[in-house]
């Protein structure tokens, strides 16, 4: 029998996975955190205007919060392919395996995390995150909404994230 697949949602994930989830469960990532640290090309933005959209970037003592996915038994092989097709779109994610924390026990969860080396990288302030995601649109739409959807979803779930949480109340003033 072979180990069940498990996927870490940070992001759209949480809400939009694109594939059959057989369980969730709220976990912890220890070293990396949540941020807009990833230029968006494609899905929230475009070439001549980037969106921003969520990365896990590294940090000592951080942790983030999200829901580890367990992919439907017989689907993992589709999975995988739809997975790649959608975050490896640019080569600045990478795919990793790590551990992440449930209530249930550790567990390891595929996990795309920013490649810091990579053009798309970068780190803006608050502000200048939420002037550019208050305006940006890509192929899969507003870059206001996908942050949005992001912070109603983590709120649903108990999850706090006092800085996304901030931005998505600074860029509702903006629009």
């Amino acid at each position: 029998m072979h180990a069940p697949l498990w996927v870490f949602g940070y992001g759209s994930l949480i809400w939009d996975p694109g594939f059959a989830v057989a369980e969730r469960r709220i976990a912890r990532l220890d070293g990396w955190h949540r941020s807009f640290c990833m230029r968006s090309i494609h899905h929230r933005g475009t070439v001549e205007k980037p969106g921003l959209v969520l990365a896990l970037d590294r940090a000592e003592r951080a942790s983030c919060t999200g829901v580890a996915l367990r992919v439907a038994a017989g689907q993992e092989e589709a999975t995988l392919a739809a997975l790649r097709e959608r975050e490896l779109v640019s080569s600045a994610y990478l795919e990793v395996t790590l551990p992440v924390l449930t209530a249930e026990g550790p567990l390891d969860a595929l996990t795309y995390v920013i490649d810091p080396d990579h053009a798309q990288y970068c780190h803006l302030d608050p502000e200048d995150q939420a002037q550019i995601i208050a305006t940006a649109t890509g192929g899969r739409g507003a870059n206001r909404d996908y942050l949005w959807s992001t912070a109603a979803h983590l709120a649903e779930l108990g999850i706090a994230d006092p800085d996304l949480e901030w931005l998505a109340t600074r860029v509702r003033d903006l629009s």
